[in-house]
């Protein structure tokens, strides 16, 4: 079959990926050539830079590089041209970033502060695809002893199990606990059945001595904390 674009080596200078890198920094070059870098190889019909085109576009509910927070390895096998290697390549590429973003929002992170706590778990919980529950324990000083997943629900309803939730924080000897869930629609207003279970989390834990501080929804890039709108 008859070659019908140019390899990266035929390429000018200009827009092979590592040498544009090289003079003019990764900032640079676009999305794909970026992902291409990753990737390093092409196929026999496929170079790089087109695979990686083909990654950016695979998802339509979630082009670009976002939708790389949304692809399974079974997903990104299905892919033509990614084999289990360079699945699991670009698997811990998304974890990379998610674990950098982390990082930058550590030093401030502070757990009387609501939004300091929604920057820190962002990345983590804002492109799940199903519910979660997060349960931050804190000591009487408000430091944090341990953050667990407490439950994983459907696409559009977690479960809190508040029984297991005050059973955790009496085995860790925590005095505060904090809920933190997800919203995979990306919006972060709070249901109906957040608030009350909020309400019934906070009178269990009242009967023992332990404080529900808090309990702040993740969306996409944004957060609601139910103290500070005044539901808890």
């Amino acid at each position: 079959m008859k070659q019908t674009h140019l390899t990266i080596k035929e390429l000018p200078v200009s827009e092979r990926p590592y040498e544009k890198c090289e003079t003019y920094g990764p900032q640079c070059l676009s999305d794909a050539q970026l992902l291409a870098v990753i990737l390093r190889t092409g196929t026999k019909r496929l170079r790089a830079i087109d695979l990686a085109i083909n990654v950016l576009n695979h998802s339509s509910h979630h082009p670009g590089l976002k939708g790389l927070n949304y692809l399974s390895m079974k997903e990104l096998m299905q892919i033509n041209g990614i084999g289990r290697v360079k699945a699991i390549q670009l698997l811990c590429l998304t974890e990379i970033t998610k674990r950098m973003a982390k990082e930058v929002h550590r030093d401030s992170l502070k757990f009387i502060t609501p939004k300091s706590i929604a920057d820190y778990y962002m990345q983590d919980m804002r492109h799940l695809s199903r519910e979660q529950v997060l349960l931050l324990l804190l000591d009487s000083k408000s430091k944090l002893i341990k953050d667990m997943i407490m439950s994983t629900g459907t696409v559009n309803a977690s479960i809190m199990p508040v029984r297991e939730i005050l059973i955790q924080a009496l085995k860790e000897e925590a005095v505060n606990i904090i809920l933190v869930h997800n919203h995979p629609s990306g919006d972060p207003s709070p249901s109906s059945e957040d608030i009350n279970v909020t309400k019934r989390m906070k009178e269990a834990g009242n009967l023992i001595g332990i404080t529900l501080m808090d309990h702040i929804i993740i969306g996409d890039n944004r957060y609601i904390s139910l103290r500070e709108q005044g539901l808890l």
